[in-house]
């Protein structure tokens, strides 16, 4: 069997996440269906990988991090509140059949293929220094238990909220215009 490591899960649903990225970069402006059940899944994935990394991964990071690790800290943090804040709503506001839709899902893609590589090349790296594989191990656990739990749900349905509101907000203002 093979021990677990929580940097080895995080890296996974990375790729897991560009995969679908891909996938969404081929579809048409006619599979608005298809769109709709890739933008679901890339949201069923990417929310609690995020979350759990804000609540719990990057904090526990910067307990241990020297001054460089603290920079990588808050660049991963100001990258996800930047995404959070801009690019899904942005994506939900648009018709899935559309061409607006196909470019800022394209740009969601290009910022989490971004902030994962770098999480991946130099923040796992720091964290391969800063926690035992023991400590990995348990992390990894951890993470797998906080993603079937109520704390999870709620977290990720508030992101959701969150969204959905900036999103009809966005569609609202723009109608006005």
């Amino acid at each position: 069997m093979a021990t677990r490591d929580i940097l080895k899960t995080l890296r996974a649903e990375h790729d897991e996440l560009r995969q679908l990225f891909e996938q969404m970069e081929g579809t048409t402006d006619r599979a608005a269906k298809k769109r709709a059940d890739l933008l679901a899944r890339i949201k069923a994935n990417l929310l609690p990988h995020a979350k759990w990394e804000e609540t719990v991964f990057y904090p526990m990071f910067a307990e241990r991090a020297d001054r460089d690790g603290l920079k990588t800290h808050a660049e991963a943090v100001e990258e996800h509140r930047a995404v959070e804040k801009t690019v899904p709503p942005d994506v939900h506001a648009a018709e899935f059949g559309t061409p607006q839709f196909a470019g800022r899902v394209k740009v969601f893609g290009e910022m989490i293929d971004h902030h994962a590589s770098e999480e991946e090349s130099t923040m796992f790296s720091m964290a391969r220094k800063l926690f035992t594989a023991k400590e990995r191990a348990g992390l990894d656990v951890a993470y797998e238990e906080w993603k079937a739990s109520p704390a999870a749900a709620a977290l990720t349905a508030v992101a959701e909220a969150k969204t959905g509101l900036k999103a009809a907000a966005r569609r609202v203002t723009r109608r006005a215009q």
